[in-house]
């Protein structure tokens, strides 16, 4: 047991270097793993709930696939359900999560973003098992507390698991918009093609703080940091035929490369647009955006 609890706190460290920098993981990258004293240690496989070969029986991760027959989802408190492997309780991999939940052993829960990207979570625990629904509930704590035999002695330890589970299911719907949007402009800057991902974010339309600003591909851009921060600042409009508009004060001013090359010489441009019309931008989002754009200018 020790040994699994040395090999489990080694693949939390390994999850915090691969995500340095950039959160989004690849499916080839977590199939990979990493070695441990010789042993190759994997943290997904085909099915959702991966317990690898150097372990006995409690897994290792959990996973939610993008095509998933399961439906996984939240409760009403705002914690994570996880739906048993098949209908039977005692199935080896379910059984295997009861264990998980009482001897409060910390997983890894994967969810995916689109076809072979993956956000990850840990450590998480199983904190109830439902039979009667096939279900195991599911809540993320912060990594100061990834330690096998963690109690919650109170409501203050609750509630924090509750916060830091809210945090989680916020930076994976931020995360899933973003990803979507980026493959549907093939990872470009619809400004001005920059093709470097670690540069470009997803930029709504209609604002995520507006009730109306649906994470959605045809309410976002795919832009580089400084064309986003010009695009929210209305320094740069897009008008519903998809051209480019430079306020016009900006046009007229003298300054560096970046000005005139970056700013001033797409005006008029075209966007770059997805493949996909059907991933357009939604040009009445854009016509209202276009004229909060005019009145500020």
């Amino acid at each position: 047991m020790v040994r699994e609890e040395e090999i489990r706190m080694a693949a939390f460290r390994w999850l915090e270097e691969q995500t340095l920098f950039d959160d989004v993981l690849l499916w080839s990258t977590l199939q990979q793993g990493f070695v441990y004293e010789g042993q190759r240690v994997t943290l997904v496989g085909q099915q959702g709930i991966w317990k690898p070969k150097v372990f006995k029986s409690i897994p290792l991760s959990i996973r939610t696939s993008p095509n998933s027959p399961y439906s996984d989802g939240l409760t009403a408190d705002g914690l994570l359900h996880y739906k048993y492997r098949g209908t039977d309780p005692q199935h080896y991999e379910n059984v295997g999560l009861r264990r998980a939940m009482l001897e409060r052993v910390p997983l890894i829960y994967f969810h995916a973003l689109s076809v072979g990207k993956y956000l990850a979570a840990w450590p998480v625990f199983i904190i109830d098992d439902d039979p009667r629904t096939l279900t195991f509930t599911v809540a993320v704590d912060d990594k100061q507390h990834a330690h096998i035999g963690q109690l919650i002695s109170d409501d203050a330890e609750v509630y924090r698991r509750k916060y830091v589970t809210a945090s989680f299911r916020v930076r994976l719907h931020q995360r899933a918009f973003r990803t979507r949007v980026l493959e549907a402009y093939r990872s470009q800057c619809a400004f001005c093609q920059l093709r470097h991902a670690e540069l470009l974010d997803a930029a709504h339309i209609t604002p995520d703080s507006d009730p109306e600003g649906e994470p959605i591909v045809t309410n976002g851009l795919s832009l580089c940091k400084i064309h986003h921060a010009a695009f929210d600042r209305h320094f740069i409009g897009v008008s519903p035929d998809y051209r480019i508009i430079v306020r016009e004060d900006l046009l007229q001013e003298t300054d560096g490369p970046m000005l005139r090359h970056g700013i001033q010489e797409i005006h008029q441009k075209r966007i770059i647009l997805p493949s996909s019309k059907g991933q357009w931008p939604n040009q009445d989002r854009l016509a209202e955006r276009f004229e909060q754009f005019h009145q500020v200018g």
